[in-house]
């Protein structure tokens, strides 16, 4: 008899993410403005597909709030990319009102750099 988990068990249990984003170039290197409700890059050696559900206790500059997001992987990067882009997955982030503002609080604290031409970890 197998003790391993199968596929099926560990696709119920979202991966639990703790992201602690210390500075707004590294914040605007990571947000996500064009899903509709916001995401948000992780860099990440898992495999993920998308539409996994990833559970993130995200932290941003200069702010001791945690703020959980119920997510889904929306954006991969895999290993061995071109352009030497960071490994990693894009979460979006739920249609909820906490989701909306948080969209709202990151937008806030990027200002003026949301329009910037600098390149980020997606796109």
């Amino acid at each position: 008899m197998s003790t391993a988990p199968s596929p099926s068990a560990n696709a119920a249990r979202p991966s639990v993410i703790q992201l602690s984003i210390k500075e707004k170039a590294a914040l605007y290197a990571a947000y996500i403005p064009l899903f509709a409700d916001g995401g948000i890059f992780i860099p990440s050696l898992r495999d993920y597909r998308l539409g996994d559900d990833v559970y993130v206790l995200l932290t941003l500059p200069d702010d001791p709030q945690r703020y959980p997001v119920a997510g889904k992987v929306a954006w991969i990067t895999p290993a061995k990319v071109s352009g030497s882009r960071t490994r990693g997955v894009g979460i979006r982030f739920p249609a909820d009102e906490k989701s909306r503002l948080l969209k709202i609080k990151i937008e806030e604290i990027l200002g003026a750099s949301l329009g910037s031409e600098r390149p980020t970890q997606t796109i």
